[in-house]
């Protein structure tokens, strides 16, 4: 049986503060070429989201620790929608469906979220980052964010 448990938790946690995307991982597929990808991701605050698409699948996510701000975008960069979502908000989790662009904005630095998509795993087909947002490790990335969080809180 594989859990999810305050043992994962805090390891994939020490895992993400340490890492240089600010977040990890853990599969409990067993393979890329499974047909249903299941994982938990964390992040701490810091940790960027590049907005990206899937261009044939949908997304689900519930999100069980700390709490995210879930951005949709329109095919220029402009939020369209904006969900908090997390264990103390009105909302736990959501599907988008495919070829939606959207992005995270970490809320707290102990975010943890359970994702299903369909499989198998491509690197090169899974997901379309979108041209308008700075790649990750990018100097303006920071900027993007900020940006982002600002028009959050006040737009």
């Amino acid at each position: 049986m594989k859990l999810i448990n305050d043992t994962l938790v805090t390891e994939m946690m020490e895992r993400a503060a340490s890492s240089d995307r600010l977040r990890t991982n853990h599969n409990f597929h067993e393979t890329a070429a499974a047909t249903v990808q299941r994982y938990c991701v964390a992040a701490t605050k810091d940790s960027y989201f590049r907005p990206h698409r899937h261009p044939t699948n949908w997304e689900l996510a519930i999100v069980f620790r700390g709490a995210f701000e879930v951005l949709v975008f329109d095919d220029q960069g402009n939020v369209e929608e904006r969900h908090r979502v997390g264990p103390n908000t009105a909302t736990a989790g959501f599907e988008i469906e495919a070829n939606r662009w959207h992005g995270w904005l970490p809320l707290e630095d102990h975010g943890v979220f359970f994702e299903v998509k369909q499989g198998p795993y491509d690197p090169a087909t899974a997901a379309e980052f979108a041209p308008w947002a700075p790649e990750e490790g990018a100097p303006e990335a920071a900027a993007f964010v900020q940006t982002l969080r600002e028009t959050t809180r006040h737009g």
